[in-house]
């Protein structure tokens, strides 16, 4: 397609002037226009004042259609026909803005920007016409199709042997109290024994109650997860009561991450980087023989497991102590 040489000779001009904006503006509304034009053409059967034993209909005017993109609005023209109905490919029904704006619209939706701070990024984009809160709604509710369709994915194209099982707290806007409350929010990550990585699946609740627990484990396994040998996450009670019901002849690892937390929480504040440094070197080593090496060698690392046995002797015997009096 080759664009008219007045239309070369408007652009040519307006890079003259030093218009950089209007002239991409420009740009992009010839493009598509003369796109909309070539489409029209083939639908009829014959070019604008063409006279051919092809054509099936003849033009009857047009109707204004304005269209934002990244460059900024556009206004097009859609030609009517006297028979039959014409509307571009290169549109769609009820959208008046292109497909790169319309990703603009959703990342910035999903990385939490609120539907009237998207209409100020679109309308510093250069698009004066702006975008309505409803509108946004509309775009994002694409976005809760996708989501579901990933959220109920069969599970059963491999075995996962190690899962990963993680939460998080985060606000959400709930719609029944219309006001914004502390969500969990839980992730399933499956790692495949090649090494793949891949989201299991996520879910939001009230809490990590164990009920909560037991239905997103009961989901996994029904949509085919098998194989698992292995789950890692932190000690919550719902949490590991729930796996005992629903992962059967799974074995069940304290996270690491969670469990350096819990530990350096009890340690006294003058030896947590010591405790923290020693507690790194024994997973360090690839194996338990490495270890009894490392502790018998003498220096710094193996002063640091002694004063790390010295406190795991002192936590021990104050939990003791504490049981005691609890009961």
């Amino acid at each position: 397609m080759a664009l008219p040489q007045s239309a070369v000779s408007e652009l040519l001009e307006a890079f003259r002037a030093g218009q950089g904006l209007d002239l991409i503006r420009e740009s992009v509304r010839m493009v598509l226009q003369e796109l909309i034009e070539a489409e029209a053409s083939e639908v009829i059967g014959a070019a604008r004042y063409e006279r051919t034993t092809t054509r099936t209909t003849q033009r009857n005017g047009h109707r204004d259609r304005q269209l934002s993109t990244q460059a900024g609005d556009v206004s097009l023209q859609i030609p009517k026909l006297r028979q039959g109905a014409f509307f571009p490919v290169i549109l769609e029904p009820r959208r008046r803005i292109d497909q790169a704006l319309h990703a603009v619209v959703m990342e910035a939706y999903v990385h939490g920007v609120s539907t009237r701070a998207v209409d100020e990024l679109v309308a510093a984009l250069g698009i004066d016409a702006g975008i309505s809160k409803s509108e946004v709604s509309r775009i994002c509710a694409g976005l809760d199709k996708t989501v579901g369709a990933f959220r109920t994915r069969t599970l059963g194209h491999t075995s996962f042997a190690y899962v990963y099982l993680d939460a998080t707290y985060l606000h959400v806007r709930e719609a029944r109290l219309g006001q914004v409350v502390s969500k969990a929010v839980v992730v399933a990550t499956g790692i495949t024994a090649t090494g793949g990585r891949e989201v299991l699946g996520l879910a939001v609740g009230d809490s990590e109650e164990e009920t909560f627990w037991r239905a997103f484990l009961t989901d996994l396994r029904e949509r085919g997860l098998s194989g698992v040998r292995l789950v890692i996450s932190d000690q919550h009670a719902g949490l590991v009561a729930a796996l005992r019901r629903c992962l059967q002849g799974a074995a069940h690892q304290r996270c690491r991450v969670h469990f350096a937390r819990n530990l350096l929480a009890l340690i006294p504040q003058s030896h947590k980087d010591m405790v923290a440094a020693v507690f790194r070197t024994i997973f360090a080593q690839p194996d338990q023989a490495a270890v009894d090496v490392r502790g018998a060698v003498g220096g710094p690392a193996a002063d640091g497991l002694v004063v790390l046995h010295d406190l795991a002797q002192a936590l021990g015997a104050a939990a003791a102590r504490a049981g005691r009096l609890g009961a």
